[in-house]
């Protein structure tokens, strides 16, 4: 440890303390500003400048360039490429809703197709039955025709026997057939 100084002495001076004092009128200035280094200061400057700008011109800035060349470049191609991804996506949703078309087309030309089969079969099959129902109906109006010829006939007869039997119920007479077949006629055509 350093032991102060008596009263009255001055200090040493600190380790690695400037003692240099200004020269006497001359006072202490930064040195940037001190103007007996101005034209020294001013030809470094131009000098540093004048490498500074050939080495931006030269190096720095084509580089610069260069990449942004290659950055208009790339947006440019990644443009064009989503452009081209973009036509082929157009091209393949047209193509593909054309081939929807077609099938769909197809499809209604096929059901329509299916229906008018389906109805034309339909069709015949009603005629073919619609033919069986007739020569049906026809033989059956035959039957009822002759079943009811032959019920008249036996109509005729029924009523002879049965005004037979009523008059001989009534009377106790016995009445000829062809007398009851005469009173059944007569009482038909009235």
């Amino acid at each position: 440890m350093a032991t102060p100084a008596p009263h009255g002495t001055p200090a040493p001076a600190a380790h690695g303390a400037s003692t240099a004092v200004p020269a006497p009128g001359h006072e202490a200035v930064f040195p940037p500003f001190d103007t007996a280094t101005f034209a020294g200061q001013l030809l470094w400057l131009a000098i540093f400048f004048g490498l500074l700008y050939w080495l931006m011109s030269k190096i720095a800035l084509p580089r610069i360039a260069g990449t942004l060349e290659a950055r208009d470049a790339k947006i440019e191609g990644d443009l064009k490429a989503a452009q081209a991804a973009r036509d082929q996506a157009d091209a393949s949703r047209a193509a593909h809703e054309k081939t929807l078309a077609e099938a769909k087309a197809r499809s209604q030309a096929m059901a329509q197709e299916a229906a008018a089969a389906a109805a034309a079969s339909l069709d015949a099959r009603r005629k073919s039955l619609t033919a069986d129902l007739d020569a049906k109906l026809a033989q059956s109006e035959k039957q009822i025709a002759e079943m009811r010829a032959g019920a008249m006939a036996n109509v005729d007869a029924i009523a002879r026997d049965a005004a037979q039997m009523i008059v001989r119920q009534l009377t106790g007479r016995d009445v000829t057939a062809e007398e009851a077949a005469r009173a059944v006629a007569s009482v038909k055509s009235a």
